[in-house]
């Protein structure tokens, strides 16, 4: 038995005017339904919330202010989540609405609980229905785009499979309305990306583009799972394993779910900078860091919480759960941890990150 992630967009559920369109949801349903026949569990990541909600309150398009996409969320989110229970009910399916914000997979309680919510329903056959709490999320605590919140949704499970389904068939070497532009079936790495265009806008509807669906990719093939890109249209295709849209191909092993979140998720409360040696040392030796190698701290933070581990040219080569708080960093800077015990007492025999709780954004 298989777990698999399906994130669907907001274009390629609802009409222009921002209705939900009942044929584009019961095809992705039965879709799903039938893959669950097959033995296997299905997460949903679905968008669509805000633009469920335009067309009720009369609004032409997505608005801009954070307000009113709040109110399209709240509107939008009961009719979306109404559709899909009706439509998996008429397969014998239960649903069950996961509402997440950057603080579910940040805080390490919160991620915890998270994970436990998501085992208990697909134990319980239940399927997941997944988006961000636009309602109550704000712009500093958003996760941006449902691409990067169903990559996080897929490690948090340990899915073997993310499919993201648009309204575009995959990836192309440029815009699909150019000429010349053509399919990458495989994506098996970064060299395979080289020179592909991906910097365009999505839909009027939706929040993102092939270059969050790019970024998405990256995170949960670095976590050793395979991501599927294509189409809505082509869904039951993609979920019965036929060649369709682009592959891309796991390019790392699974991880502690903690250092994915920390890698990709959290939101850092300052930084520290290292010299040469100490980058050296973490990216090629694996060590952990010590007050040695720190040259500069940044930010307000306290022990246990994440910074980003900076590099002499400025480089953000990782990210970390620090051990101590930011102003008792200064007088430790560059002071072997030996004469630390010796001068401050054996509290200070402790590393500044510990290997364990550190992730590198660099190869």
């Amino acid at each position: 038995m298989a777990c698999v992630v399906v994130k669907v967009g907001s274009s390629s559920l609802t009409t222009a005017g921002g209705h939900i369109a009942p044929e584009r949801l019961a095809s992705l349903v039965a879709a799903l339904v039938a893959l669950r026949e097959r033995g296997d569990d299905v997460v949903l990541v679905s968008s669509g919330a805000i633009a469920a909600g335009l067309g009720p309150l009369g609004l032409p398009a997505r608005p801009r202010d954070l307000a009113t996409q709040q109110a399209a969320a709240s509107v939008g989110q009961g009719a979306l989540l109404a559709e899909y229970a009706a439509r998996f009910g008429e397969a014998g399916l239960t649903v069950g609405q996961v509402l997440l914000t950057v603080d579910d997979v940040t805080r390490r309680s919160h991620y915890r609980n998270a994970r436990q919510t998501f085992g208990k329903l697909l134990e319980l056959g239940i399927v997941p229905i997944v988006n961000e709490n636009d309602t109550v999320a704000t712009s500093e605590i958003r996760f941006g785009d449902n691409d990067r919140l169903a990559a996080l949704v897929a490690h948090l499970v340990q899915a073997d499979l993310l499919v993201l389904l648009s309204d575009v068939d995959g990836l192309y070497t440029g815009h699909p309305s150019e000429p010349g532009s053509a399919l990458i079936e495989t994506v098996a790495g970064e060299v395979d990306l080289e020179g592909v265009d991906i910097a365009r806008v999505g839909s009027a509807v939706g929040t993102g583009g092939m270059v969050t669906k790019v970024e998405a990719a990256r995170i949960a093939t670095a976590a050793g799972i395979p991501v599927v890109l294509t189409s809505a249209a082509q869904a039951a295709a993609a979920l019965t394993g036929q060649k369709v849209g682009t592959r891309f191909e796991p390019t790392g092993k699974r991880r502690p779910s903690r250092l994915l979140w920390l890698a990709h998720a959290s939101q850092t409360k300052g930084a520290v900078t290292l010299d040469a040696g100490a980058v050296t040392a973490l990216t090629e030796r694996g060590a952990s860091l010590l007050a040695a190698g720190v040259t500069a701290v940044r930010g307000d933070f306290s022990a246990g919480d994440p910074v980003d581990i900076v590099g002499p040219d400025g480089a953000v080569v990782a990210r970390g759960l620090v051990n101590y708080d930011a102003d008792e960093l200064p007088r430790l800077l560059g002071r072997q941890t030996a004469d630390l015990v010796a001068d401050l007492g054996p509290d200070y025999d402790r590393t500044v990150v510990h290997r364990d709780d550190l992730m590198l954004l660099t190869p």
